[in-house]
């Protein structure tokens, strides 16, 4: 292997979580997206049933993504094999990546959607000290749409031997693209998607709301009510509403009265700006536009602006070749002043009906 990348032995092993107590209760919680991070988290893209015919375009997408964030953090790489981390690692030479700071780790995955089935990362602060966690959500892919799929379920299990952190275990189906939070508090879902019966039959919207609480740290849950048109993870909150700063959330707005996406969209634009924080003060809500329609010939794409992520120094934004590209571009940069703002072709990407936030995990740093 290439001097300067780590390549851990394989991990195949379930271990069992470190503790069964509720993290809320031991002090830690999940932080903003914009809190300094330790690495990101990527798996390499392989599944030609995910991007049929488009493989190496979306790995190519990475290729940009991994070269940019490796100027900023870490990036710990999920890969099925040595010889495709020595060939990705071929590939990053060619365009001047910082090597040094990509950690190939051999773990086969069925997919490359950790947010959605990955580790859900904790912070807290004790004895002078910020400590690490992270929760391991149920996975059932996506309300057991993807049978082949649910493999990844175990993958947080594998990676606590790397970690070397506690690892809760939540009772409950829930994906990471499903909950936004805003550091302070204030988590945002949809009805949607956790009060769906395929993800967690019986359980009732107030049982839903203490698991959140208790192992998200947070306090207050804001509902929204539904996804975009074309989203098959029934209603992810990443594609349509974001936090920005604490007291400020981006919301996609559709601006075609026909567009299926439309009512749903105000609605959750209605219910942002009827809501409240902890103090009772009125959040800012900040419209952001949507790309327009993009479809294969079976069926609507779920392309939206607001599966951004947000990294150190950067915000990574997806763009569709559409004449909002630029519009969402603006806004986002004059939300995030002190980060450079990067549009990213995700047109392959979204074809795998997600792209840069669904494919990004954070671990925050201490």
């Amino acid at each position: 292997m290439h001097m300067g990348i780590l390549v851990p032995c394989f991990i195949n092993e379930m271990t069992q979580p470190v503790t069964q107590q509720i993290p809320a209760d031991l002090g830690y919680c999940m932080p903003a997206e914009w809190c300094p991070h330790e690495a990101t988290w990527l798996v390499w893209p392989k599944n030609p049933l995910t991007w049929p015919d488009r493989v190496a375009e979306v790995r190519e997408l990475y290729l940009q993504i991994m070269t940019l964030l490796a100027s900023q953090e870490r990036v710990d790489l999920l890969v099925d094999d040595l010889d495709t981390a020595d060939a990705v690692a071929g590939k990053l030479r060619e365009r001047n990546a910082a090597l040094e700071q990509i950690a190939f780790h051999p773990i086969k995955t069925a997919d490359s959607w950790i947010r959605d089935y990955g580790p859900n990362f904790l912070l807290r602060r004790t004895q002078g000290k910020v400590e690490l966690a992270f929760n391991h959500w149920r996975f059932n892919a996506w309300g057991n749409k993807y049978e082949d799929l649910k493999r990844d379920a175990v993958i947080p299990a594998q990676l606590e031997a790397l970690l070397k952190v506690p690892r809760f275990a939540p009772k409950l189906v829930l994906e990471g693209g499903s909950i936004e939070v805003n550091g302070e508090g204030i988590c945002l879902t949809t009805e949607e998607c956790l009060l769906n019966p395929n993800r967690n039959p019986g359980k009732s919207k107030s049982e839903i709301e203490q698991f959140l609480r208790d192992y998200l740290g947070v306090q207050q849950i804001l509902w929204l009510r539904g996804g975009i048109a074309g989203d098959d993870t029934d209603g992810h909150v990443d594609n349509m509403a974001r936090f920005v700063k604490p007291g400020t959330i981006v919301c996609s707005l559709e601006e075609d009265p026909s567009d299926e996406s439309y009512e749903t969209l105000q609605e959750n634009y209605r219910r942002l700006q009827a809501a409240r924080d902890g103090n009772g003060s009125p959040l800012e809500v900040i419209p952001l536009p949507m790309p327009g329609r993009l479809q294969t010939a079976q069926r609507r794409l779920p392309a939206s602006y607001t599966n951004f992520y947000i990294a150190n120094g950067l915000v990574l934004f997806p763009t569709f070749a559409h004449a909002n590209d630029a519009r969402a571009a603006n806004i986002l940069q004059k939300l995030f002043p002190k980060r450079k703002v990067i549009g990213m072709d995700c047109r392959s990407a979204v074809w795998g009906l997600g792209t840069l936030h669904c494919l990004t995990q954070q671990q925050p740093a201490l």
